[in-house]
C-alpha cells in the first residue's frame, strides 16, 4: 500500500498541495490496488481517471485547484449512472444494458470538482439486501475478517471494502434501509445517510423512491462533510474547526441498549462513548424514545414501507421470463410485498408522517444515539449455505437503521471500537429530516471525542 492509501480525503488533497504527492502517481496506485480487489469493483473507468487525474495535476502545479478535492479518487456504487458504463446495480439481467450516455447529477458535480472516477463498486443485487452477498458479481469480503471471511454489509458492500482497504478515502453509496451505515460499521468507516431530498437523485438507479437516499463512506466525518458541502455546490476549502460538546444534548435509546439481541461488546462500545461525551461535558439522556419504539413496532406488525414501493419498481421484471434471471433470495424479497394492500400502503405514508411530527417534539433539539448493528459483521460462508439463516441475519442486521430510514432522519456511523475478535461495532448519530448540517457538525465532535477515549 502506498504512504497515502490511509489518509483521508483532505490529508490527501494537503499532500498534493505540498507536491508530496500528485494526484496521477495516487491513481496509478488505486487502479493497481483495485484490479487485484476480489469482487470490490463491477467496472474501472480506467481511461476517464486518467484523463482527469492528469488535468487535476496540472492545476496542482499551477496552483489553481477546482475545489479542495480536485484529485482525489473516488469511486461509485453501481446504481450511479457514469457516461460511458452500463448501470448495472449488479443484477445480471442488466449486464447487458446500454451504457449510461450522461453522467449522474452526482458524478457530475463532483466531477466539476475536480475529483476522479475510479469506477463502479459491486452491492446486494438491485441493492436489496443488508449482508452485501451477491451471487452474479460475487461478494467482497470484510477486510477486518478473522481465520473465517466475514459479510462486507450491504447493500453497499464493494464502496465499503474500498475504503476500508485503502483503494480511496472516499466511495458513494446509497441507503433505503442501512445501506450505508451498516457495510461502515461493519469496516469501521464514516457512513452519512443524508435527508433523501438533500442531494439530486437524478441518473441513480432506485429502490423505493421516498425512502432512498445516497450519500458518502469515508475516513472521517470532516470528509462526509466536505463531500455535503460539494454536493450542494458550495466550495470550501477547509473544514470549520471542531466545537465543543458542552452543553450538547444527547439522547440514548435505552430499550434497544438493553436488548438482549445487541452483543455485549456492541453495547459495552456504545456505553464507553457515552461516558466519554459526558466526560466532555454533554448531557446525555438515557431513556427509551417513544417515537423510535413506534417506529420499530410500525415496521414489525404491518410492514416495511420500503418493500411495497421496491416491488411497484420492479413488478414488471418479477412477471417477464427474465424474474428467472434474478438472485432468488432478492427475487423472494421483492415478491413478499406482492400482498401489500394499497390501503396498508397509505396507512404506512401516513403513519410515517405523524411519527416524524412527533419524533422532532421528543428530541427536542437533542441527537439520538444507538448501536447501528446489533452484532459484528458474521461469517460469510454459513450464509451462503443457508437460505433461512440468511432470512433472519439480513431482518437483525437491518433492524437498528430501517426506523431512521422511514422517518427520513439523516445518520452517521462512527466506529465505535473492536469486540474481542478484532470485529468493528458502530455508534449511530442520527437528528429529524432536514437537520443534516446540524447532524454533521455534532458528529465532527463526537468523533473527536471517541478519538481521545
Amino acid at each position: 500500500m502506498s504512504p497515502f492509501s490511509s489518509l483521508d480525503a483532505i490529508a490527501l488533497a494537503e499532500a498534493f498541495a505540498s507536491g508530496r504527492t500528485d494526484p496521477v502517481q495516487v491513481l496509478e496506485q488505486a487502479l493497481e490496488q483495485a484490479a487485484r480487489a476480489e469482487h470490490v469493483f463491477v467496472s474501472l473507468t480506467d481511461a476517464r481517471a486518467r484523463r482527469e487525474a492528469q488535468a487535476s495535476a496540472a492545476r496542482w502545479r499551477a496552483g489553481q485547484p477546482l475545489s479542495g478535492f480536485d484529485g482525489v479518487p473516488l469511486a461509485w456504487k453501481d446504481l450511479f449512472d457514469v457516461a460511458g458504463s452500463v448501470t448495472t446495480a449488479a443484477a445480471a439481467v442488466r449486464r447487458n444494458a446500454p451504457p449510461a450516455l450522461l453522467d449522474a447529477a452526482s458524478v457530475s458535480l463532483l466531477s466539476r470538482a475536480g475529483m476522479v472516477c475510479l469506477g463502479k463498486t459491486n452491492l446486494s443485487e438491485f441493492a436489496y439486501s443488508g449482508l452485501g452477498l451477491n451471487p452474479h458479481f460475487g461478494t467482497p469480503v470484510n477486510p477486518f475478517s478473522d481465520a473465517q471471511p466475514r459479510i462486507p454489509g450491504g447493500s453497499s458492500s464493494g464502496s465499503a471494502v474500498a475504503v476500508a482497504t485503502g483503494i480511496v478515502p472516499i466511495a458513494m453509496g446509497t441507503d433505503t434501509a442501512g445501506s450505508i451505515r451498516i457495510p461502515a460499521a461493519f469496516n469501521a468507516l464514516v457512513g452519512f445517510r443524508a435527508s433523501s431530498r438533500r442531494y439530486s437523485r437524478d441518473g441513480v438507479f432506485p429502490l423505493a423512491h421516498s425512502i432512498d437516499s445516497i450519500g458518502p463512506l469515508t475516513r472521517s466525518v470532516r470528509d462526509a462533510w466536505m463531500i455535503d458541502e460539494l454536493l450542494q455546490g458550495r466550495d470550501p476549502r477547509q473544514a470549520p474547526p471542531v466545537r465543543s460538546l458542552a452543553g450538547q444534548r444527547f439522547w440514548v435509546e435505552q430499550a434497544v441498549l438493553e436488548d438482549a439481541r445487541v452483543e455485549a461488546a456492541v453495547r459495552a462500545n456504545v456505553l464507553a462513548g457515552v461516558q466519554a461525551l459526558r466526560t466532555a461535558g454533554a448531557l446525555v439522556e438515557m431513556r427509551p424514545l417513544p417515537a423510535f419504539q413506534a417506529s420499530l413496532a410500525l415496521i414489525r406488525d404491518h410492514g416495511w414501507l420500503g418493500a411495497a414501493e421496491a416491488f411497484a419498481l420492479h413488478e414488471a421484471l418479477l412477471d417477464s421470463a427474465d424474474a428467472e434471471r434474478l438472485d432468488p433470495r432478492v427475487r423472494r424479497r421483492l415478491e413478499a410485498a406482492r400482498p401489500m394492500t394499497a390501503s396498508q400502503v397509505l396507512k404506512l405514508y401516513d403513519a410515517r408522517s405523524t411519527l416524524q411530527r412527533q419524533l422532532v417534539e421528543e428530541l427536542d433539539g437533542a441527537v439520538l444515539i444507538t448501536p447501528t448493528v446489533a452484532h459484528v459483521a458474521p461469517p460469510l460462508a454459513p450464509l451462503e449455505a443457508d437460505d433461512e439463516l440468511f432470512v433472519r441475519t439480513n431482518l437483525a442486521t437491518l433492524s437498528l437503521t430501517m426506523p431512521g430510514s422511514l422517518l427520513d432522519m439523516p445518520g452517521v456511523n462512527l466506529p465505535s471500537g473492536r469486540d474481542s475478535q478484532g470485529l468493528p461495532t458502530g455508534l449511530l448519530l442520527s437528528v429529524p429530516q432536514g437537520e443534516d448540517a446540524r447532524l454533521l457538525r455534532v458528529a465532527r465532535s463526537v468523533e473527536a471525542t471517541l478519538a481521545n477515549c
